[in-house]
């Protein structure tokens, strides 16, 4: 049977694909309590959500509150938003690395975290090899259920600028019918679709760790 009453925590809810898979919590009847651990407030009034306003760079001093039956990380940042490398990484691999540590530390079985197409820790190119590191980091953590989503990029709009996204985004269009068979992968994904992937694997069995953007896709469609 599977169980209802559940409670989830959500990193990186204000952004694109955060602020859809909240909503989708907070409309599911299985969940009765969603905690959000944000910067600042989502100005959102729901009596499922919970808000702890904090320093998420600084994740382990939440341990206390920091109790789920999941956890979905949705966080990350870009190379335009974090030139710095370093801070990059205390971003990129630092949030979600913390966030499965106390997952251990606090006995919570399920683990969901959105990584990037491309992610290899022994790749030269310096994002793909913060999102490989991250991804082993995290796998090496041995969750009961942990699944790394690896998303192309990301349709939507989003408040920020990004014209070279955006230009990749027009070409993706125009071509998107010639993205097939191991290209499929590679085609733009919606955050909807990341959203509802996320959530379908946190209440169905999956044996796969790893999710490329095509699967997300498919189990988005038939789920």
């Amino acid at each position: 049977m599977k169980k209802v009453d559940k409670t989830a925590i959500i990193l990186g809810a204000t952004g694109l694909t955060g602020s859809i898979l909240l909503h989708l919590l907070l409309h599911d009847d299985r969940y009765t309590r969603i905690k959000v651990f944000t910067r600042k407030s989502l100005e959102i009034s729901h009596p499922k959500l919970v808000e702890f306003k904090c320093d998420i760079l600084k994740l382990a001093e939440q341990e206390q509150n920091f109790t789920a039956d999941e956890v979905f990380c949705c966080t990350g940042t870009t190379k335009a938003k974090t030139p710095d490398e370093e801070r990059y990484r205390t971003i990129d691999y630092g949030i979600p690395v913390a966030a499965a540590s106390l997952s251990k530390k606090n006995d919570i079985p399920s683990f969901l975290v959105v990584s990037a197409i491309g992610a290899d820790r022994k790749s030269s190119i310096f994002y793909n090899r913060i999102k490989g590191e991250m991804e082993a980091a995290v796998l090496d953590i041995g969750l009961p259920k942990t699944h790394v989503l690896q998303p192309s990029l990301i349709g939507g709009n989003r408040n920020e600028s990004r014209p070279g996204e955006y230009l990749f985004k027009q070409f993706m269009k125009v071509f998107k019918f010639a993205m097939v068979g191991s290209l499929r992968k590679y085609r733009t994904i919606s955050p909807k679709s990341i959203a509802e992937t996320m959530l379908w694997l946190a209440n169905n069995p999956y044996i796969e760790n790893r999710l490329p953007s095509d699967i997300i896709s498919k189990l988005a469609e038939n789920k």
